[in-house]
């Protein structure tokens, strides 16, 4: 249940941003040297130790029943074994949910990735037919477009779930970032495996879809997409190379360097 993990994905996250303000390192804590880089090199442990200040969206001035001026005055104590260990549990839990919420969204989506590459050739047909009929080439359009705002649907359900559960926004940033670099290396990879979707017509297709994931991304606003956008950069040039008109008469570094800079990095 989506709505369960983000829930303590919140209460688990905030309290866990909370200890790292508040405990201060030993250099006697009993614990084993290795231990403590095995808990800093994951992902939250470095997330919250590269930390300063107080994470956008959590509140953490409400200490003790009292309203303090800000987590600057919180009393930094000395962390014992037991503390750090809870906390090194603590971080493990965490990036647990996280996963589990990243990877769900990912199942959600991973069909309709597939479908999203090249048009359906029905829909196709029936655009094609002319514009004698609007109502026809109305309901086309909208099945061209179907499976993209099917990915929509599913982001926007999401990221309501996210904020009613008060995430903060850098862990809804992070889990979003992650889900447009995963849609970015599948429609990337299908598009060069696949030389059926390499037409003018299915870039303009693809091109459609990229631009309801822009529409999504301006709605979520920089607090919630954050750099989601910029990672689709390589389908984006790819497709963009795709719709141009006249390709014969560019030059490989035309189409490397202006075209596609992103792209022609990849060796």
């Amino acid at each position: 249940n989506n709505e369960v993990l983000a829930y303590w994905l919140s209460n688990a996250s905030t309290l866990l941003l909370l200890l790292q303000r508040t405990l201060k390192a030993s250099g006697s804590t009993g614990m084993a040297p290795q231990r403590r880089r095995s808990s800093s090199a994951t992902l939250f442990g470095r997330m919250t130790q590269s930390f300063r200040g107080t994470p956008q969206g959590v509140n953490l001035a409400l200490i003790n029943g009292s309203m303090v001026s800000g987590v600057e005055t919180l009393r930094q104590v000395e962390a014992k074994y037991p503390a750090l260990l809870f906390k090194q549990q603590l971080t493990a839990y965490v990036e647990k949910i996280y996963g589990m919420i990243r990877d769900n969204l990912k199942k959600e989506i991973s069909p309709l990735l597939g479908l999203c590459i090249q048009a359906p050739r029905t829909s196709r047909a029936s655009m094609m037919k002319g514009s004698s009929r609007s109502n026809t080439n109305t309901a086309a359009q909208q099945a061209l477009i179907a499976h993209w705002q099917g990915i929509v649907k599913s982001l926007g359900n999401f990221l309501n779930i996210l904020k009613v559960n008060n995430v903060p926004p850098f862990l809804v940033r992070k889990v979003f970032t992650q889900i447009f670099s995963f849609i970015n290396v599948q429609l990337f990879n299908s598009l060069l495996l696949r030389r059926e979707c390499c037409s003018f017509s299915n870039g303009e297709y693809v091109k459609a879809g990229l631009a309801e994931l822009e529409h999504w991304c301006y709605r979520a606003t920089d607090e919630y997409a954050g750099s989601a956008w910029d990672e689709l950069k390589h389908i984006r040039q790819a497709i963009g190379f795709l719709v141009i008109h006249q390709k014969p008469k560019k030059t490989l570094d035309e189409i490397s360097h202006d075209l596609c800079p992103v792209s022609g990095e990849i060796h």
